[in-house]
């Protein structure tokens, strides 16, 4: 039998989740004991409807009419305890797989490279972290059960009507390929639909994501009706993929039951036909009749189950792909220490993987340990990006990067980012204690009394003064209880309480007012000293008291020097500096 590329792939994805389940070996052969025992109980109880046709209506075997009420108990005593171990022992394994895999794809989570957060939705990420993976819940624990308990089921009764009776057997299996077919053409439905599905649940988590992230902009600018359509869109496209599912289902099911009925009906039919008749007693045939009847519900349920087996490979195959995403380049480097903090930028070239336009062209540059470095230039000259190469946030398209004489890109990446500290302009706060987001990274080591340091350093007592519980006081979601300038702070005292020898300043002082700006300014120049800092700037008036100051444009280093050496040349800075002048003093 040829089977399709896609059918082989749905095969190995399939055993590839199952392959997490290994480690649960022992619960998994115990409950698929229990499934076993489970699935023969009906095959069990349509022998025991023989023996009460036969010897106790038929015979009136007073002894055998005796025993048949805790024949019947006893069979659902077993029927109850193996369903109880076979259904929550898969469950077991089945919420063990969902951590373990959740667990991987937050791991995998914190090691992608920046690129792809950048052109990925987090609400299609968070989808796949929270939708896709419950998804696969479904296929590896009440699939399996399903599978294994019906199939043994069918097993089971098929088994015993061949016993009672090969040939009305026989013309019962007639049938069995018409439904095979059945369920291959589902198969491949129910796929394709459950793909669909995962990728309409990443969209309305993504609508539903920018509408709590912008919910000031969109009050403000009107936005309501706009943002309801678009989520109407893709709500109704996710009702439209869950209602073919459904109506996939509800036509296949009975489609298989009236397949099994036609069978029932010519069975019945040949049965009572004067040949037959004489030779198949009551008793036989009240227990086959029995196995037919039993035998429809368990085929019911296998073809249900194909629903969530096939969404459950779709879920696999969205999750694997996450976790199969290239991490960010490290290697089995060096472990760096003693770092004065001296950078040389060698021929470097830089562009986006999707884009051939270089953002980046040939920069060469020496920056010495211990030295304040401002970048500045318009909006997209390359100043974020070159200075993000230094913590290997983007790797290298061109030539080489170099801290003390080391190739950064043959030091162990952990290592490279301990001896760097980051101020961004867009401040990043956790929901937790204010203590805590200022030690961030160094919670096991950082006392109180080091957290206190750093935030009188930056400004910050102030404020934490202020604050119901001190330093202890949660900040809420993205420091969401705070001020601009308090959160701008705070990440100030993270850096400071960092101590790392390479600062990064991306605009730390933007979202401060004049007075905050004073104090925090005076906070960096301390900072600052015996450091190599490098400042992205975008206000001129904040560096002028930098060592060097780089303009850069399209790309390329055009001009370097002190603020009065630029201001001297009269060219691009000093028409910048002009042009900001200006519009400062409007």
């Amino acid at each position: 039998m040829v089977h399709s590329p896609e059918h082989t792939e749905a095969a190995k994805v399939y055993r590839r989740l199952l392959s997490y389940v290994v480690p649960y070996w022992k619960i998994f052969i115990l409950s698929v004991i229990g499934m076993a025992v489970f699935g023969s109980t009906d095959a069990a109880f349509a022998a025991i409807m023989k023996t009460i046709t036969g010897a106790g209506f038929v015979d009136k075997d007073p002894q055998t009419i005796r025993w048949i009420p805790f024949m019947i108990i006893g069979l659902f005593i077993v029927r109850v305890i193996a369903g109880f171990f076979s259904n929550y022992g898969m469950s077991w394994i089945a919420r063990n797989v969902i951590k373990t895999l959740r667990a991987k794809m937050f791991d995998q989570l914190l090691r992608l490279p920046v690129t792809y957060f950048e052109t990925s939705s987090s609400g299609i990420i968070l989808s796949k972290l929270m939708y896709d993976v419950e998804q696969v819940a479904a296929a590896s624990s009440q699939a399996i059960t399903i599978l294994i308990r019906d199939t043994v089921t069918i097993i089971a009764l098929m088994g015993w009507m061949f016993y009672i009776s090969w040939s009305l057997t026989l013309i019962f299996l007639i049938l069995a390929p018409i439904l095979a077919v059945g369920i291959v053409f589902v198969s491949k439905r129910f796929r394709t639909l459950a793909k669909r599905i995962q990728s309409s649940m990443g969209n309305i988590s993504h609508v539903s994501e920018e509408a709590i992230d912008g919910q000031r902009v969109i009050k403000i600018f009107g936005g309501q009706d706009y943002e309801s359509r678009q989520f109407a869109v893709v709500n109704e496209y996710n009702r439209r993929q869950n209602m073919k599912i459904a109506a996939t289902t509800a036509i296949s099911t009975p489609l298989v039951q009236l397949i099994v009925a036609i069978a029932f009906a010519v069975i019945v039919y040949l049965a009572t036909m004067p040949g037959l008749r004489e030779i198949i007693g009551v008793d036989t045939f009240v227990s086959f009749m029995m196995a037919m009847l039993m035998l429809m519900q368990p085929i019911r349920r296998l073809t249900s189950v194909n629903a969530l087996l096939q969404q459950g490979i779709a879920a696999s195959q969205s999750v694997f792909d996450f976790v199969d995403m290239p991490q960010e380049l490290d290697v089995e480097g060096r472990e760096i220490s003693g770092v004065k903090g001296n950078i040389v930028f060698d021929h470097v070239n830089f562009a986006y993987s999707q884009s051939n336009t270089r953002v980046l062209d040939d920069v060469n540059l020496e920056i010495k340990a211990g030295e304040s470095v401002a970048f500045v230039g318009r909006s997209g000259a390359g100043k974020t990006t070159l200075v993000s190469l230094i913590p290997r946030f983007y790797e290298l398209s061109e030539g080489k990067v170099t801290l003390d004489g080391v190739d950064i890109r043959d030091i162990k990446l952990g290592s490279l980012r301990s001896h760097i500290a980051l101020v961004s302009q867009h401040v990043t706060l956790f929901n937790d204690t204010i203590a805590h987001n200022i030690a961030y990274g160094s919670l096991d080591t950082a006392t109180d009394e080091d957290v206190l340091r750093a935030a009188r350093s930056a400004h910050a007592m102030e404020f934490i003064e202020q604050m119901p519980d001190g330093i202890k006081t949660q900040v809420g979601e993205d420091g969401v209880l705070l001020s601009g300038g308090q959160r701008q702070r705070l990440a100030i005292a993270r850096a400071i309480l960092k101590n790392a020898p390479i600062l990064i300043l991306d605009e730390a002082t933007s979202a401060l007012d004049n007075e905050s700006e004073r104090y925090i300014q005076q906070a960096l120049d301390e900072l600052m000293k015996g450091r190599t800092t490098l400042v992205i700037a975008h206000r001129l008036s904040t560096i002028e008291r930098v060592d060097k100051i780089v303009v850069m444009d399209k790309g390329k280093i055009v001009e370097h020097g002190s603020h009065q050496e630029l201001l001297a040349k009269d060219a691009m800075y000093a028409k910048l500096y002009k042009m900001q002048f200006q519009d400062n003093n409007q």
